[in-house]
């Protein structure tokens, strides 16, 4: 589905993920089997598996209840403003930031999906002031205004917290907003009662872009073109 969706559904369809985040943590919670040792650890045959399931994984309920907000709401946004992009962004930044953490990262294993909400920012971001029109700029105010902290928050703060998988989910994400950015069609410009009006007065005062010399016009005449050339000639002066 390439036409953009309505903000009900992308809300619907980002919401029905964070429900799928909950629902695992609940089964860990009630079945008493932790699944953090699904994650990425880094260099490790095992720990590679982590780039697939890591993001669906998280720690505590504290955890997960952090990441819920910004992933719901990232993730409607993505989805609302670019229909032709969503599911390209989503699997590059989900597979390249795992990746990343799996070649660099500190020995620990890494969960959690702060990574895909870091990819989804700086997408949103990036694209916003590659494209400049007005729905991702707004996109862009409303990220920014929401989770420019993430902008901080890809560098070290705290030993528990996986900045790997904020840096490259970023970097991720920006590489996406370069690749995709001009991917979705610009939005169609409003056109106003007024600016038709003011077109249509114009054309009537002006003869050299009024009826007459609209193609397919067989009856004009020498004469009629000789006296707009002057007339025209007469304006320039």
């Amino acid at each position: 589905m390439d036409k953009n969706p309505s903000l009900q559904f992308s809300i619907s369809l980002a919401a029905l993920f964070v429900l799928l985040l909950w629902i695992i943590r609940l089964a860990e919670s009630v079945s008493g089997v932790g699944l953090s040792g699904m994650g990425v650890y880094p260099q490790s045959l095992s720990g590679a598996m982590g780039i697939i399931v890591a993001p669906l994984i998280h720690g505590s309920w504290a955890h997960l209840l952090s990441n819920t907000l910004p992933v719901l709401l990232l993730g409607s946004m993505l989805v609302y403003g670019y229909p032709k992009s969503r599911w390209w962004v989503i699997l590059i930044v989900w597979l390249v930031s795992g990746a990343g953490v799996w070649l660099f990262a500190r020995s620990s294993y890494h969960i959690g999906a702060s990574g895909l909400s870091h990819g989804l920012f700086f997408f949103l971001f990036i694209a916003g002031i590659l494209r400049r029109d007005k729905r991702s700029s707004a996109l862009l105010m409303v990220a920014f205004f929401m989770y420019g902290t993430m902008l901080w928050t890809i560098f070290p703060q705290e030993p528990g917290i996986s900045f790997e998988y904020h840096f490259f989910g970023a970097i991720s994400g920006g590489v996406c907003a370069l690749l995709f950015s001009r991917r979705d069609p610009m939005p169609e410009r409003r056109v106003y009662s007024w600016e038709l009006e003011e077109a249509e007065e114009f054309e009537k005062d002006d003869p050299i872009i009024g009826d007459e010399w609209k193609a397919g016009n067989t009856s004009i005449t020498q004469q009629s073109h000789e006296n707009s050339t002057e007339h025209a000639i007469k304006r320039l002066h």
